[in-house]
């Protein structure tokens, strides 16, 4: 009898990094675009207080939201690193493309809120 855990072959390190440098980019995008959508947000605020002369902010859940924006794919990268270390290659880039489908979902629902729902105080 062969011993299975002895003979199971990993994927070179090179492959892995490759896998996790490519949904990297992914998910940078995805943070960048957390990001720029705040600046524009906050850009679009200090324009309507120029305008209105009047004090005007983002709600409190705004700011949840916008903020959570920037964090979920780096929560999610990180997420689907830890539980794909060790497994095979197709394993690691099947957790990280559930990372990245989790990603893009939270950020079509903050789409949605911020352009539905009233995000100024």
């Amino acid at each position: 009898m062969t011993d299975t855990a002895s003979s199971k072959r990993s994927a070179p390190a090179w492959v892995l990094a490759s896998i996790a440098g490519l949904f990297g980019l992914f998910y940078a995008y995805a943070v960048w675009a957390g990001v720029q959508y705040l600046m524009v947000t906050l850009q679009e605020i200090s324009r309507q207080e120029e305008l209105l002369g009047a004090e005007v902010a983002l709600t409190p859940v705004a700011w949840i939201a916008l903020v959570m924006a920037i964090l979920v794919p780096i929560a999610a990268f990180a997420i689907a690193m830890v539980l794909g270390r060790g497994k095979a290659a197709w394993k690691l880039a099947l957790l990280l493309l559930a990372g990245l489908a989790i990603t893009s979902v939270f950020w079509l629902d903050v789409q949605a809120f911020t352009m539905t729902a009233r995000i100024i105080a």
